[in-house]
């Protein structure tokens, strides 16, 4: 009775148009969300996530930089994406050591916004860069004779990147040099749920991102859809060519990436539509928990996007693939199997009956 009677005393006493929503902050919130809930598996998981991305990310670079590839677009865009996941990557031993902490953040508050907002933006710098890779492919089925030779020049393609990171980097700092009341009111606190009564502005942004996500998970659809649609038209018009097959196993690769972006980042970007509008409306205890919840869950697989992103060049790439096979087999000591080497020479050397057909498959891959 005496702590309820202070803690009233205390609101009462204090009680402004701009304290009001600050003291709901300060006083219900730990009551609504659950701080010490799923700290402990997800501080295994994100530590698997973070060696296996750290993992695949730098072996990727590796391939990227110090092999001998054909310099065009896509090879921009991928190498800036295994940048960005890279650097997400690097994000995650802060919240292993959060949450392997109960959930309290011992360094300094500003850190804690720094981490937050690094996290998120190569999070949807990646999102936006495997965007720009499906519209590259889309375009390269539908040239003209003389789209060929702008589309494989690399300038366009760093310049958007450029301005992809550009963009989000002055995003990330807006929010990073504005004030939270509820960071300053819980300073021990990293990567929790806030409210955004006072701050709506923040929400709005949050929900403008939603808008860019949305808009590129419908143009992975048409593209990858179209490209694929065409691929498998031209393999069952034409079955007798030695490029028929090539052309199916294409089509399924190009789903593979639509894949890889549903399971990934769909359920985080559902679940953010609950959780904001949570933070910017009068909203229960219950359904306040529900959300943050599901969007530590969510936010797990959209980091998990950083361990796929290597297999994806893997599977999709045929430089990154022999590559990694050379290196396992070198550590290993061992000959890559003949079946394997064998049929990655005949890909390679079919013949001039089979090269007008495979360059048309490099148009449309995804990699």
């Amino acid at each position: 009775m005496t702590a309820n009677f202070s803690i009233t005393s205390v609101a009462a006493t204090f009680h402004t148009p701009n304290s009001s929503t600050l003291l709901t902050t300060l006083n219900s919130e730990p009551h609504c969300v659950d701080h010490g809930a799923l700290q402990s598996p997800l501080a295994v998981l994100y530590s698997i996530i973070f060696i296996l991305g750290l993992a695949g990310n730098l072996a990727s670079l590796w391939v990227f930089f110090c092999v001998h590839t054909k310099k065009n677009s896509v090879r921009v865009f991928l190498i800036n994406v295994a940048f960005a996941d890279l650097l997400l990557v690097v994000c995650l031993p802060f919240r292993i050591l959060y949450h392997s902490k109960g959930n309290v953040w011992h360094l300094h508050p500003t850190f804690c916004k720094v981490v937050g907002n690094l996290f998120y933006m190569n999070m949807y710098i990646s999102v936006v860069l495997l965007g720009l890779i499906s519209v590259d492919r889309y375009l390269k089925i539908h040239r003209d004779a003389e789209m060929p030779r702008r589309l494989q020049n690399t300038k366009w393609s760093v310049a958007l990147c450029t301005a992809v990171w550009t963009t989000t980097f002055v995003v990330s700092l807006v929010l990073l040099m504005s004030n939270s009341q509820s960071q300053q009111s819980q300073l021990n606190r990293c990567f929790h749920y806030k409210q955004l009564m006072n701050e709506k502005w923040k929400a709005y942004i949050n929900i403008s991102v939603l808008v860019v996500f949305w808009l590129v998970f419908i143009s992975l659809i048409v593209s990858y859809g179209k490209i694929a649609r065409k691929l498998q038209k031209r393999s069952q018009e034409k079955p007798d060519l030695p490029n028929a097959a090539c052309y199916t196993r294409t089509a399924k690769k190009s789903f593979f990436i639509l894949f890889l972006f549903t399971v990934c980042f769909v359920p985080y970007h559902i679940v953010r539509v609950f959780y904001i509008k949570t933070q910017i409306t009068d909203t229960s205890c219950h359904w306040r928990s529900v959300v943050d919840k599901a969007n530590e869950v969510a936010l797990l697989l959209s980091a998990f996007n950083s361990c796929l992103d290597p297999v994806m060049y893997f599977l999709l790439s045929s430089s990154v693939r022999k590559q990694v096979l050379r290196l396992v087999s070198s550590v290993l000591c061992l000959r890559v199997s003949a079946g394997v080497s064998g049929s990655s020479s005949s890909a390679e050397t079919e013949g001039t009956n089979r090269r007008a057909g495979r360059r048309q498959i490099s148009a449309y891959s995804a990699v």
